[in-house]
């Protein structure tokens, strides 16, 4: 009973996580649509937006930040080998603990730092400092659910590194995750 509520939770952070960053991802052709009509407007029409880079580059921001979580479901990260692939699995599984913990404690960092920025943009009305001046508020409450989602595939990582430390067994089977 206890394994099925573990991967209850785990099926339910990889389907969110999945579905953010897939999500994420489909902001990519607005992303470039804006590009090259700023390109086409500058260039071919002589007249400059005053929107299209600070949008492009809220884009950017929201694509990065909400799909690193995903990026960790799928293993698309960057790892050191060397070391870690000359080890046993549960070895393996001990390097992830620590470093999946360190992570999750630089995330509520984050977390905290941009709810404190989100309240000053709210509190002091901060803008981009460009002709068109955007708020900037939404960008930490983006900042806000894109950490709180990393940290949530990280504990969902953990849960399934413990599971397999402790019983020597995958949680999910392979159809439904990345092997925890």
């Amino acid at each position: 009973m206890f394994t099925a509520i573990l991967q209850k939770i785990c099926m339910t952070i990889d389907k969110t996580v999945m579905l953010t960053g897939k999500g994420a991802a489909l902001l990519m052709p607005i992303l470039a649509f804006i590009v090259a009509y700023e390109v086409f407007s500058r260039y071919i029409l002589d007249s400059p937006t005053l929107w299209a880079f600070d949008l492009s580059l809220f884009l950017f921001g929201y694509i990065a930040a909400l799909g690193g979580a995903y990026a960790q479901q799928i293993r698309a990260h960057i790892n050191v080998d060397i070391l870690y692939n000359r080890v046993s699995p549960k070895i393996r599984s001990i390097f992830n603990l620590i470093t999946y913990s360190l992570a999750i404690f630089f995330l509520l960092l984050i977390i905290a730092m941009s709810l404190g920025k989100y309240e000053e943009a709210i509190e002091f009305d901060y803008r981009r400092q460009s002709e068109w001046a955007p708020p900037m508020f939404h960008f930490w409450i983006m900042m806000i659910i894109a950490s709180a989602l990393y940290v949530a595939q990280l504990s969902r990582d953990l849960i399934g590194e413990i599971y397999f430390i402790f019983t020597g067994k995958t949680l999910l089977t392979q159809g439904h995750s990345n092997g925890y």
